[in-house]
């Protein structure tokens, strides 16, 4: 059986949950430390539309697009969202990042999804892995790629993609923030039956704001 296929249940109910945009906003201010989050309006946090990706991308049941606009209200930033749960790291993640932004990109300028100045709209691409084995692939492209000798190697490409590995947390004590996310890994890695108590706790008071007519 093909490693993928035996985590199907967990992919989808994983995908359900980033569809909704809390999760995705509870993701981005509880993992990612940088100043330029402060700029972004969470309120306008929106899936990409089918019709602005190609059948490739559409086809991929793993990935999830979405966009959220700058402060400024005039520009975009697409998040690019790659659910992996093979149970061990893909050696040539960086290259699949590589492969699918460059779709997102040919698409975005096909259908004029550009910035005020002409420019295609950054892309931040996150890797959500939650597999048994620590995460030890390569982050960038470049690191999959042999040095050339001299000015060759100016030609050989970069692009990063953020890693968020689950294992990484599993010894953080129980989060008591209201982050989504957050209640999420802690879930994943629980250990005994008052951490799961707490955390679904958590889940549902916050999950019940987000989902009011669930």
């Amino acid at each position: 059986m093909p490693e993928q296929s035996q985590h199907k249940p967990h992919d989808n109910s994983y995908k359900l949950l980033f569809s909704n945009p809390q999760m995705v906003a509870d993701l981005l201010r509880g993992y990612i430390h940088q100043p330029w989050i402060e700029q972004l309006d969470f309120t306008t946090l929106s899936r990409v539309a089918s019709s602005h990706v190609s059948a490739d991308l559409r086809e991929r049941e793993d990935d999830i697009i979405w966009r959220v606009r700058w402060a400024d209200q005039q520009r975009w930033l697409y998040i690019y969202l790659l659910l992996q749960f093979q149970s061990r790291p893909d050696r040539y993640m960086a290259l699949r990042i590589l492969t699918y932004l460059g779709r997102l990109y040919e698409d975005l300028g096909k259908t004029r999804q550009l910035t005020p100045s002409g420019k295609l709209p950054p892309v931040l691409p996150i890797v959500l892995y939650n597999g048994r084995r620590r995460w030890h692939a390569a982050q960038d492209i470049a690191e999959l790629i042999d040095k050339a000798p001299g000015d060759l190697q100016t030609y050989r490409p970069h692009l990063r993609y953020f890693l968020l590995d689950e294992n990484r947390y599993a010894n953080e004590p129980i989060p008591q923030v209201r982050n989504l996310v957050a209640a999420l890994f802690g879930l994943e890695n629980s250990r005994t039956p008052e951490d799961i108590r707490q955390l679904l706790s958590l889940l549902i008071e916050r999950s019940t704001a987000c989902w009011p007519n669930a």
